[in-house]
């Protein structure tokens, strides 16, 4: 089945609209990488000042940059374009649950969908389903502080070589400390997360 024609360029809201910025997702992903500026517009064949505009929500992206980004950010195509269904007196402050961005598949064990408008501000929600027995590698985000409410099903957490094995309704918080998680249990867990600065 052949996919549908994408335009040629995919146009910013004008500066100062209340709508979702591709700008500032771009800039907290690049962040969360640990990318700077020179380093992004290198790595898409792009000039810093052509970058530096396109986050700050001045010029318009090609559909092949925003191909290039995708890869580089290690985030599907698909993540840039996914709320341009939401009406525009909702855009930068309502998602509704079909309108979710998403990352990750069944396959990987974990789904992750960004409850949050865009990453412009200064921290993101997220919810994370968790397949049963499913694990992550070890994590740290530099200056991330996280915090996170189990909101169904079995989780295990390791801080900084502690692990806490917690069930629906329990929380926590760190800031900093390497991270990895596990779910032990025969369902699916799902846990809402916050963070600060938002870290995709």
């Amino acid at each position: 089945m052949s996919q549908p024609a994408l335009a040629n360029t995919v146009e910013f809201p004008a500066p100062g609209s209340k709508s979702r910025s591709f700008g500032n997702d771009i800039r907290a992903l690049r962040k969360s990488k640990g990318l700077t500026l020179e380093e992004l517009a290198a790595r898409i064949d792009r000039s810093i000042g052509y970058l530096s505009q396109a986050e700050r929500g001045m010029s318009d992206l090609t559909v092949d940059d925003l191909q290039k980004l995708a890869k580089v950010l290690d985030v599907p195509f698909g993540w840039f374009l996914a709320t341009d269904s939401a009406s525009p007196d909702e855009q930068g402050y309502i998602v509704r649950s079909g309108q979710r961005r998403r990352l990750g598949t069944s396959e990987d064990g974990i789904i992750e969908e960004l409850l949050s408008p865009d990453l412009g501000g200064s921290f993101e929600l997220v919810l994370s389903e968790i397949a049963p027995g499913a694990r992550s590698a070890g994590i740290k985000h530099r200056g991330i502080e996280e915090a996170g409410y189990v909101v169904e099903g079995s989780f295990d957490i390791t801080i900084a070589g502690r692990t806490f094995k917690l069930q629906a309704n329990d929380s926590f918080r760190f800031t900093h400390e390497p991270m990895s998680w596990h779910n032990p249990g025969p369902d699916v867990a799902r846990v809402l997360w916050v963070a600060s600065p938002p870290v995709y």
